[in-house]
């Protein structure tokens, strides 16, 4: 019969297999599953062999002590914390060493640097013969983190990324200038064709499949998804981002921005300006629906119009309500909204990065036309913003979720109205009007999200 062995409310236990020699434990009989500090989880491996790679600082008072590990992938499974907090994790198995006893556990991983122990040891890897004192601390034989000083010393590297661009226009000028720009900055960018993308959904790893292989990690993914696939393409996003890859815009911001009506209505609930809007399914409201706008004339939208295609002004009371039957003969669902004259046929396009606007142009009507996007020949020029123009723009962005967009001001009598905001803005006319490297930037922010810098990475990816 083995000797039990008694250990304290806290403990140092060695992982040696993570390739973590020595790490502060609390031992919480409370607590039914194991955790594990780790940040930038990243799976790697084949369906049949799962397998996961993460960072983890072991010494929270020392930041710079970082490491990367690996390990096979055992299970995926959701997990309650002590504040009632459900998050699906992986676990993994690994071999713990405490005291002179060496036992197999299963941890799962999360982010735990606001802990004071990097590590939980619940009840399930407590053995049988071990007792816990709550009323003792480190019992048994203690350990440091002077061991970490002992293993290879690597300088951190600026790791490259590798990034996928999804989007269905490869030669297009912002697909173009997205990968010059990644590739300039050292990355890795792919352009994927978001309809030829297919899932496998379940098990241990999420994947994405493209003409018959599955696709490999990708540390961040740019949307530019067309308003036509809104639907497919968000839900490969989804896929992607249950990955691990971060999105550069999430599915839920892009729905949000796409669905005309849905925007206009979180806009109005952040008592942000926008031009008076309204919206009916009966045919028998036509006539206050056009009232409500402020009487013509009035701007009649498609819900999910885009580069200005079914937006349509209708000068007239006459001319709209016909515009607004003809459009509900079609069933297609639109929104009347108040024309703003004073605008006089232009528009400001603010290119937002992070919550800060990057850059901004206004963009004026061709004659006859009072559409001023540049794909039906308005022109551009550089233009600077108000302070409210700029706050407008950046809290639009941040009510729709957006990290980066587009987000069109009308300048009215009233101040600032935002007109429209773009998940997807092109790139040609901001960078041409302005000069600035857009492209550049929202690679800045993205590396400011994903870590590039790392002392172990590099070498783990290459094995």
């Amino acid at each position: 019969m083995s000797e039990s062995l008694t250990l304290g409310w806290e403990e140092w236990i060695d992982l040696t297999e993570l390739g973590l020699p020595a790490i502060k434990a609390k031992v919480d009989t409370g607590a039914k599953t194991s955790a594990l500090h780790a940040i930038e989880i990243e799976p790697f491996g084949p369906s049949t062999n799962p397998q996961v790679r993460f960072l983890i600082q072991p010494d929270p008072r020392n930041p710079n002590l970082e490491l990367t590990c690996s390990a096979k992938v055992v299970d995926r499974r959701d997990v309650t914390s002590s504040n009632g907090e459900t998050e699906l994790r992986y676990v993994i198995e690994t071999k713990a060493r405490l005291g002179g006893k060496t036992w197999p556990i299963q941890i799962t991983l999360t982010n735990r640097e606001n802990m004071t122990y990097r590590m939980l040891l619940g009840r399930q890897a407590i053995g049988d013969d071990m007792v816990v004192d709550p009323n003792e601390s480190f019992i048994q034989p203690e350990l440091s983190f002077d061991a970490y000083k002992a293993l290879p010393k690597r300088k951190p590297v600026r790791r490259p990324l590798r990034i996928a661009l999804l989007s269905r226009e490869p030669n297009s000028y912002s697909s173009k200038r997205l990968v010059e720009a990644g590739e300039a900055r050292g990355h890795v960018v792919e352009v994927i064709d978001t309809r030829r993308c297919y899932m496998r959904i379940g098990g241990l790893r999420p994947e994405v499949h493209y003409d018959g292989k599955s696709l490999p990690y990708y540390d961040a993914v740019i949307p530019r998804i067309g308003a036509s696939i809104t639907s497919y393409g968000t839900a490969v996003l989804r896929q992607f981002a249950s990955t691990g890859a971060y999105c550069l815009n999430t599915a839920s911001g892009i729905i949000a921005s796409r669905d005309k009506l849905l925007a206009h209505q979180l806009l109005s609930d952040a008592h942000i300006g926008m031009p008076l809007t309204t919206f009916a399914s009966s045919p028998k409201d036509t006539k206050d629906l056009i009232s409500l706008a402020g009487g013509a004339p009035v701007v009649v939208k498609l819900l999910q119009s885009t580069q200005g295609r079914g937006v349509v002004l209708a000068e007239t009371r006459k001319a709209a309500e016909s515009l607004v039957d003809a459009f509900r003969g079609l069933d297609a669902n639109f929104l009347v909204q108040q024309f703003v004259a004073e605008a006089a046929g232009a528009d400001v396009r603010c290119f937002i990065i992070g919550n800060r606007v990057v850059g901004a142009m206004r963009r004026r009507a061709a004659e006859g036309e009072f559409r001023s996007n540049l794909h039906r020949g308005g022109t551009a020029e550089a233009v600077k913003l108000s302070k409210e123009e700029r706050e407008t723009a950046r809290k639009a962005a941040r009510v729709l979720g957006l990290k980066v967009a587009g987000v069109d001001l009308l300048q009215s009598d009233s101040g600032p109205k935002v007109l429209e905001v773009n998940s997807s803005p092109g790139l040609e006319g901001i960078e041409t009007s302005t000069g600035i490297d857009v492209a550049d930037q929202i690679y800045q922010f993205l590396e400011s999200r994903v870590r590039p810098l790392s002392k172990q990475k590099d070498a783990l990816r290459a094995n």
